[in-house]
């Protein structure tokens, strides 16, 4: 397997963390909510024996510093991130984005449609008029009270342990709680965040050939993916039996595989 390096890019909004494995055209994968790039830690060096793998703490996660709160939308964090990749010198890329990460990177996508050049979207939910007003005010998954006891970790265990697989599901989950303790409030403001954003009007501005990802065991995700696929301009579905919600270190393989595959198809023609 080859090496990670992690280091931190000084960007004039501040100090972004980030893990890169590997040579060549970069890809830059995107975490979910109240993840960190250690999401993607054993997908980098799969991912690298062929592209350049660039995974980052979104701004206020990980180790990345948080941006003020009027800028903490889906847009401030595709405008960091592409800012962080400007500074690295990648003129342009293709982005793999998982839960929040994918709609971090749909924004970008329309934002910078000169950059990206492919986009892949993980276990996107589609966020439309709908959806805001079903969650407006309603708790989050990661939303839960501190006390001194130290009880409410067992309590965020216990909320997300129904969504992770059975076997190996516990090292996937003291990776979670890591990540979420380090996000602090914003593990359950990240998907408030998502909520906000108004998909509807940017998600047909996306002009890139993208992938739509399907985790079978992710299952709102999943049964969104369809309408998803259908609102891009240039998209090919792809399910994953067996994928749930933290795919990409539940099955770092396929999901590299995945990425790669449709990475290097040519896009005049069907890919799957």
């Amino acid at each position: 397997m080859l090496k990670i390096k992690r280091g931190f890019v000084s960007t004039p909004s501040g100090s972004v963390h980030a893990a890169i494995s590997g040579q060549g055209e970069p890809v830059l994968l995107l975490h979910q909510t109240p993840r960190s790039w250690m999401e993607f830690v054993d997908v980098l060096p799969r991912l690298g024996q062929t592209y350049q793998a660039i995974a980052m703490d979104t701004r206020g996660f990980g180790d990345s510093d948080p941006l003020p709160s009027e800028k903490t939308t889906i847009e401030g964090w595709a405008e960091a991130a592409l800012e962080m990749m400007n500074v690295l010198g990648h003129g342009e890329f293709c982005i793999a984005g998982h839960h929040t990460g994918a709609v971090i990177g749909l924004e970008m996508a329309v934002r910078a449609p000169q950059r990206v050049r492919k986009l892949v979207v993980s276990a996107m939910s589609y966020v439309d008029a709908t959806r805001r007003a079903e969650h407006a005010g309603s708790r989050v998954i990661d939303e839960v009270e501190p006390r001194d006891d130290g009880s409410h970790l067992t309590e965020l265990w216990a909320r997300r342990q129904q969504h992770y697989p059975k076997d190996g599901g516990r090292a996937l989950l003291e990776r979670y709680i890591v990540d979420a303790i380090k996000a602090g409030p914003l593990a359950a403001e990240g998907h408030r965040v998502v909520n906000r954003y108004r998909m509807e009007d940017r998600i047909g501005l996306v002009r890139c050939p993208t992938l739509v990802i399907a985790p079978s065991e992710d299952i709102k995700a999943c049964s969104m993916a369809p309408r998803v696929a259908a609102s891009l301009q240039n998209a090919t579905l792809l399910e994953i039996p067996g994928g749930g919600i933290p795919l990409p270190d539940q099955m770092p393989g396929l999901f590299a595989n995945a990425v790669a595959k449709f990475l290097r198809a040519d896009h005049r023609r069907a890919v799957f």
